[in-house]
């Protein structure tokens, strides 16, 4: 499956989210957009919405956060109002990645996000944890025929299987669903990793693997068991005023990842039983059959005489039950290769 021209078959695509953590500055957006650039990221990705079209102004118990959140006595709307890209940074933010080379798409969270992000031609859409019950959102971003990138962190395994049969019913194969979290920062012992290549087995889709754990541990194993896409939130200084910079990598973080991913993917490599050169060279080091007592001619090969020793160019070892009680053909010196026609 490709990404814009990114082939995630031969390299695990990193996105930095960037989030909140503009602190609601353009130029601070735009400056982490280039520092993500130089970090190694694949992408940058946005989120599209407004306080209005994500929930409503209301001070109701319902609408206030509390259980323990890193944001708990605010109002859902004064959160997002908070937390917000502006919808007038867009455009200026998806020509600025795209001229230094850095992919960029968004989250919609609503059909109206959907209808102003296609003007821009995302390369994907990311659907979020806590919008993936919002099925006709996923049935209306899944209709653009771009890559979904979906989260599944609240999801139930039927919530899960419906949008990508949601997705499939529009004729978008193209899906990956994110082994995600909703804890903000997660806890290590909630990551759960073992369902990253459960999720591909349930699911017939590409998998891959949205972080809120702090670190970098976890996309490294994420990798391990099978994760194509690598999601975490990037912040240019955590000093920065921003409502997601407690569960943000900043450059120094976010670099380290990205090198510990590539280096994961390089052990990683390829099913492999081949003999190459490397190999071949190595084996003098392997042990294998030598004469190592001087033997007269019609004396027997004994274990006395004939060892399994280092270098490797004689014999290979599990010819040893077959030459022990077989006499010598002529004289042979000790440190001789063991050979066939001494036999």
């Amino acid at each position: 499956m490709k990404i814009n021209n990114f082939d995630i078959y031969k390299k695990v695509f990193i996105i930095a989210e960037l989030s909140a953590n503009h602190a609601g500055d353009i130029n601070i957006a735009k400056e982490t957009i280039k520092v993500a650039k130089e970090c190694g990221a694949d992408a940058v990705k946005l989120q599209t919405y407004t306080a209005d079209t994500i929930t409503i102004d209301c001070k109701k118990e319902d609408f206030i956060l509390k259980g323990g959140t890193l944001w708990d006595g605010k109002s859902l709307y004064e959160l997002y109002q908070e937390a917000y890209t502006p919808w007038e940074w867009h455009k200026e933010l998806f020509e600025y990645a795209r001229s230094i080379g850095l992919d960029i798409f968004s989250s919609p969270f609503d059909k109206s996000a959907v209808d102003f992000l296609e003007q821009f031609n995302p390369s994907a859409y990311k659907i979020a944890s806590f919008e993936i019950t919002d099925y006709e959102l996923i049935r209306y971003t899944a209709s653009k025929q771009k890559p979904m990138i979906i989260s599944t962190g609240i999801a139930t395994i039927d919530e899960i299987q419906d949008a990508v049969d949601i997705c499939k019913k529009e004729g978008n194969e193209n899906i990956i669903l994110l082994k995600c979290t909703s804890s903000y920062p997660a806890p290590l012992e909630e990551a759960n990793l073992k369902t990253i290549p459960n999720i591909k087995e349930t699911f017939g889709v590409e998998v891959g693997f949205s972080d809120h754990t702090l670190g970098v541990t976890a996309p490294i194993v994420a990798v391990s068991l099978g994760a194509r896409v690598i999601e975490k939130h990037f912040i240019l200084d955590k000093n920065l005023d921003s409502a997601d910079k407690d569960f943000s990598l900043d450059p120094a973080e976010f670099s380290e990842m990205v090198k510990a991913v590539r280096d994961t993917e390089k052990l990683l490599g390829k099913v492999d039983y081949s003999m190459n050169e490397k190999k071949r060279k190595n084996r003098q080091f392997a042990r294998s059959l030598y004469v190592v007592k001087d033997i007269k001619k019609g004396e027997k090969f004994t274990n006395e005489n004939v060892r399994s020793i280092r270098p490797g160019f004689g014999l290979h070892p599990k010819y040893l039950p077959a030459i022990l009680g077989k006499s010598a053909k002529t004289d042979i010196k000790k440190g001789e290769r063991m050979k066939w026609e001494y036999l």
